[in-house]
């Protein structure tokens, strides 16, 4: 029997925001139909740039209701999820490279009140998910090496989420698919299509004139491409 398709969320990255008008942009995304607002922290060790810290997140959870997907690029990501979970985000992402102790670092987020979100980079295969797929709200596949924006997007990537997908309908968990990197009009029925449901796009959205067309038409393309989960 199939089940029903989990929701269509678009998360737009605001890693291409205009940071001098932070609060403005973040507004309009809102406006514009955005599902999360999702926030790149990198610490210019694990990946090869420098971003932002709990305090941004602070001022970001105050221009906005939606939630936040904080998605850590950072080593021992284990030692911050406190400060990102008090700063305001709701969702937390770790990445499976970055901590040795993962299933720790997962069930503390949880204890935090947090979704526990689960980060791939391109090389990194499935299986080392396999044993806390049941123990997070979010998967996140990278469809480009983290690190810089505006990057292009990883075919490989549909594979992976394909794969990922019977994963998850496989074992009957309810666990969204996120995938980050190089996603536009022009990609995102395919993503959908390989069994994503939430769509992280930064230059996509913030390159173009107006977001809510761009978010619109980009719901539109994925509800079209989406199909029932089995």
């Amino acid at each position: 029997m199939a089940r029903t398709a989990p929701p269509l969320r678009i998360a737009p990255s605001i890693l291409s925001a205009d940071f001098g008008r932070l609060a403005a942009e973040i507004e309009a995304i809102a406006a514009a139909g955005a599902d999360y607002i999702h926030v790149d922290v990198m610490d210019g060790h694990f990946v090869p740039n420098l971003t932002i810290g709990p305090p941004v997140i602070e001022a970001v959870r105050r221009a906005t209701t939606l939630p936040l997907d904080v998605h850590l690029m950072i080593e021992d990501a284990a030692r911050w999820v406190g400060e990102y979970a008090r700063a305001g985000a709701d969702l937390i992402g770790v990445h499976v490279e970055a901590d040795p102790h993962l299933h720790r670092t997962i069930g503390a987020i949880a204890a935090l009140g947090k979704k526990p979100c689960v980060v791939l980079n391109p090389h990194t295969p499935l299986d080392s998910i396999r044993w806390v797929l049941p123990d997070v709200a979010q998967v996140l596949i990278m469809s480009v090496n983290p690190g810089f924006g505006g990057q292009k997007f990883i075919e490989s990537a549909l594979t992976k989420i394909r794969d990922l997908r019977r994963m998850i309908d496989d074992a009957g968990l309810d666990v969204e698919i996120e995938v980050d990197g190089g996603i536009k009009l022009d990609n995102i029925d395919r993503v959908v299509a390989a069994g994503a449901n939430v769509i992280v796009s930064g230059s996509g959205i913030f390159g173009t004139k107006s977001y809510a067309e761009t978010i619109a038409a980009m719901k539109a393309r994925g509800a079209a491409a989406a199909t029932p989960a089995k």
